[in-house]
């Protein structure tokens, strides 16, 4: 699979406070956008797969929550990842 125990647990390490810190809002944002990335490269070379398509537009509405959650809870921290993670907003 793409996203593997270790690279979770680098994901949770960069972003998280720990490498199991899966449910602080950071390391789940950098999670969805792991995801999303992948998915995005899956879908250039395959047009017609709708059902990963749907799952796409799913992840990204999750991921914006979760940033918007974060950027009502403690602005600093929204800005920080947005500034790693490289996202527009």
């Amino acid at each position: 699979m793409y996203l593997d125990k270790t690279k979770r647990a680098e994901i949770y390490t960069q972003f998280g406070q720990n490498a199991q810190d899966s449910g602080t809002a950071e390391s789940q944002v950098a999670q969805f956008s792991f995801r999303i990335a992948h998915l995005t490269e899956h879908l250039k070379k395959n047009k017609k797969d709708y059902s990963t398509q749907l799952s796409l537009i799913k992840m990204v509405g999750k991921r914006r929550d979760l940033l918007n959650y974060l950027k009502q809870i403690d602005i600093a921290r929204y800005r920080a990842v947005i500034e790693k993670l490289g996202l527009r907003r």
